[in-house]
Order: C-alpha cells, then structure tokens, then sequence
C-alpha cells in the first residue's frame, strides 16, 4: 500500500453540530486517513454543549462562529504534526449542518484575501464576523418569522412548491429575518451572508464562496425547479439580500483554487481544486451513492428516509431539495420521530426486552399480519402530527390490544408502511431498478429488513455509513475534478465499496401490501382527523 503521505487524494470535510472531521480518499476510493476535532472536550473555552448554546427559554440555539475556524486550525496542525502528505491534495469539498447560517462583517472580504501564513486562522479572523453567535438547525425561535414568509408568498403549500418546504424555524431565511429584525444594526455591517458549508469552504477559498443548489434548498429562500432565489421570498425575509447571498451554483461546481495560506503555511498544491461545500444530509446522498429510484432509511432514534426523487411534488410535510449530484434530479427528506425508541419499546412489552424473541415474532407472523394494522407514536410524530397507539382489526375495528406476535409485526409494517406512503406523497415511486440502502441500529436486524423489503417490494441492502457525510465530500471532490469532462457522477463512485444485500422481497409480497397500503393511509388520515380535533 502506498505511503499515505504520497498518495494522491481528495479531501471531504464535515463541519457538524458536535465536530469537525476529515477524511482522505485515494483515487480507488479508499479512505486511508481520518480524523477530527470534537468541540465540547477540544474545545473546552467555548462552553458548548453538544457544540451548541442553548438560550434562555431553550428556542435559540447559537454555535460561536470562532469555534469553527479553531476546531479547523486545530485539525490542520494535527494533519501536519502526523506527516499528512497535502501536496498530493488534488481538491478537496466538504458539508456543513444544514440551515445554521455565519455573518461576515463588512471588510471582512480582504481579510481574508490577505490571511498572514505565519498566523492561525481564529487568530486573524476575530473581527470578521458581524454575529459572533450563529444560529443553528436546533433552533426554534422565528415562528413569527415563518408565518410571516407563508403569508407573504400565498401561503404554507405556495412557499413549499416555490421553495421544496413550508417556512420551518430552523430554515436559514426566517433566521435570517429575527436578525434583520431584532439586530438591525448587525444587519446592515454584514456584507456577506453564508451558510455553514459556504463558509467553510470561503475558509479555504480566501474569498466568499458561492452557496451551493442543494444546500441553498434549505432556506425557504431558492425557487427549487429554477434554482435562483425566490425575489418574493427575499423581500420578506429582509432588504438587500439577494446581494448579501450572492449567486447559487451547481453543488459539484469548482468554485476555485485552494488560497495561497493553505499553500504556504502546510503545502497544498497551488492548483488545489475547492469544490462547492454542500449540506450534511445532501453529502450523505452522495457518500450513499443513491441512485434514480433509490432510497436511503436511517433507522435510528428517529427514522429518516432520503429519496432520489425526478418529479417532485412537494407537501406540507418533509422536504425536497435539488439533488447534490445531478442538478437536474431531486432528493427528498422525511423524518419519523418514533423510531427505535418506540421498536425498544414494543421488545420489552411484547418480547421480554429480547431482540431474537421480537425476530422470532416477525418469522412467525404472516405478511400482512392477517389484515390487523397498528400506530405507534408515544412522543408527537412529526409526519403525520399524530400521538398516541391505535390497533385496527381486518375490519377496520379499533382493538384495546394486539396478542404479542400480531403487536411485534404491527408496529414494523406499520412503520415502514407510513414510510412508503410519505414517500409515495413527495412523488417518489418504487422502480424495477430501486435499492433501498439501510443503516443505523435497527439495519443490524435481518428480520426487520425482510419486513421493509417486503413493504416496499425493493431489495434491501446494508452500507457502512459512519462517515458518509465526509466520504460523500470527497466524492463530490472528485466529481467536481471530472465535471469538466460531463462525467456523471456514478462513473466516478464506481470503484466504492458496493453495499451488501440483507434482505429481497418474499413472494406474493406486492400483492398483500397493494391491499394494505390504501387502507393503511385511510386509517392514518382519520387518525389524523381525530387529533386535530382534540387538539382544537
């Protein structure tokens, strides 16, 4: 194997909530260095926790934009006391948090054309930034902001078709309306609006780098099918901000070669390509390799679906963003809140806290478990809102209970049943060619992906995603060096590690659930019905 310090790569990057991380992938696509900085033990001067400020009342959630430009000198200087070879770096792309947004104080432009290699970065970046304390994806302080933008462009529905979302708090542009509004002041110095990938990648541009089309879908700010920025948006969020935002590019866009500091101060090659940073969920796509017709399910404390989608039609719920890898295709987002919580649950209830008894309930029970159908939401779902158990009988009946196999079997076709659905309602549709990648805890349990393979009528197939953020940055890294030559995107991924079949449909599977999935989704919606008007 060749000496890490010569082998020729690409670097993928991931500023997240908790730390930032690096890997290095060599031209077979192997992943031969790894490494990263945790902000709350690294970094202990900051105060965060879990990377983040929690404020008073616990709605604003802020991140110290200082910590993110240390935690990258920090990592640099690790790279280099290891011996990391940067010379053989032949470009680099990374992913950010979604939605979290950074603001540059006016002048800060020249600061950063002029960074000193003999001095870190935090050291010479500490007057640059008009809000010291960024708002991130956990915040929830600007529902004034949000029905505010609704009610600006015609409404929940209208700004989700403009936009791929209906206004959510976290979304870049209703954070960026509270500071508009509440610190005018602050507004009015910045001169430059990023989000966390685009500023991680001005990092090591030395210049203000474009906002990528994926991750610019997620700030109810981007018309998604055009993939400029919505003027009627803009004009509702705040004034001048078309120009504070600068113009939206193609996710796999080179948006320059690497600054001169990076090339003095730990020699990368000057001709460095910097690759437009992205979203981590976007970059996630990407180190998943989706496909056309493919989808990816998390299975996790919460469960989220990532669909390759080519029409959307974009809902009141989960969200649709342009795809990182074809700027011409989609992806769609949709999260479940009652994930593995709520399957440990249903084990101690109904299968003596014991995985293989829960396995052996699902080998013992019938497809379509003799038409009884369960929900099971014990916090507040987020797709559909809905709390509380519901069992129906074959005849549509609602039970006080289910005997313990039938209850095992409810809950996991009930699950993925409501996951198809929603899909199915954002305009994914199963193909001949679908894969469905799982991951995360439950992807270890092969009786649980018989039921989703089952329930979708797709194969399913298990990827080691520990770094799929990162990973898929680098890929886009590559894909940006290629873009050049109109490679498509799974021309350069071809040589990754493929992804391991677990599980293929059972015989007759389309048939039984061609039957349940309709009633399934009437039982849903009258469930939904009844909780509104509890809640009323």
């Amino acid at each position: 194997m060749a000496d890490p310090a010569t082998r020729r790569c690409c670097l993928g990057w991931d500023f997240s909530t908790q730390q930032v991380k690096v890997v290095a992938v060599d031209a077979e696509l192997n992943v031969f260095y790894e490494d990263s900085v945790h902000f709350d033990t690294d970094l202990p001067e900051f105060g965060t926790q879990g990377g983040v400020h929690v404020h008073e009342g616990g709605l604003a959630v802020t991140s110290p934009v200082l910590m993110w430009v240390q935690a990258l000198d920090i990592i640099l200087e690790k790279m280099k006391a290891s011996g990391f070879g940067f010379s053989q770096v032949l470009a680099l792309s990374g992913a950010g948090q979604q939605h979290g947004s950074v603001y540059w104080k006016a002048g800060a432009s020249q600061v950063l054309k002029g960074l000193s290699p003999d001095l870190p970065l935090h050291e010479q970046l500490q007057a640059c930034f008009s809000i010291s304390n960024c708002p991130v994806w956990m915040d929830s302080s600007t529902t004034a902001q949000c029905r505010q933008l609704e009610a600006a462009v015609g409404g929940a529905q209208a700004l989700s078709c403009l936009t791929g979302s209906r206004a959510y708090e976290r979304f870049t542009g209703n954070q960026i309306a509270k500071i508009y509004q509440q610190h005018p002041e602050a507004y009015s110095h910045t001169e430059r609006i990023s989000l966390v990938s685009s500023f991680a990648a001005s990092l090591f541009l030395g210049s203000y780098s474009h906002i990528d089309y994926s991750d610019g879908s997620g700030m109810n700010l981007l018309q998604i099918q055009d993939k400029v920025w919505s003027q009627a948006c803009l004009d509702a969020c705040a004034p001048h901000l078309e120009k504070k935002l600068g113009p939206p590019v193609p996710s796999c866009s080179v948006v320059g070669a690497i600054s001169s500091y990076y090339v003095q101060r730990y020699g990368f090659p000057p001709e460095c390509k910097v690759v437009a940073f992205t979203g981590d969920n976007p970059a996630s796509l990407a180190g998943m390799r989706l496909e056309e017709g493919d989808i990816a399910v998390s299975l996790g404390t919460s469960d989220t679906l990532f669909l390759w989608l080519k029409e959307p039609t974009p809902a009141l719920e989960g969200h649709i963003f342009c795809n990182p890898v074809d700027p011409q295709q989609y992806m769609a987002l949709l999260c479940f809140k009652n994930g593995s919580l709520m399957r440990e649950k249903i084990r101690d209830e109904a299968a003596s806290c014991s995985w293989s008894k829960f396995s052996e309930a699902l080998r013992s029970t019938e497809m379509g478990n003799g038409g009884n159908l369960g929900f099971y939401f014990d916090v507040m779902e987020i797709t559909p809102e809905i709390i509380g158990r519901y069992r129906f009988s074959a005849e549509n009946r609602e039970v006080s209970a289910f005997p313990k196999d039938v209850e095992i079997r409810a809950l996991i076709e009930g699950q993925f049943m409501a996951k198809r659905i929603h899909a199915e309602g954002l305009g994914y549709r199963v193909m001949p060619k679908t894969k469905i990648l799982a991951t995360g805890g439950a992807s270890h349990n092969r009786d649980i992906l018989q039921v989703l393979a089952d329930v979708f009528c797709a194969p399913v197939y298990v990827i080691d995603t520990a770094n799929s953020a990162c990973v898929g940055s680098a890929y886009q890294a590559f894909h940006g060096l290629a873009a050049g030559t109109d490679v498509p995107f799974q021309e350069v991924v071809k040589l990754a590690p493929k992804p391991r079949l677990a599980a293929t449909p059972t015989p007759g599977a389309s048939q039984v659930y061609a039957a349940l999935l309709p009633r399934y989704a009437q039982l849903e919606q009258r469930i939904v019905s009844q909780t509104q008007g509890l809640l009323e």
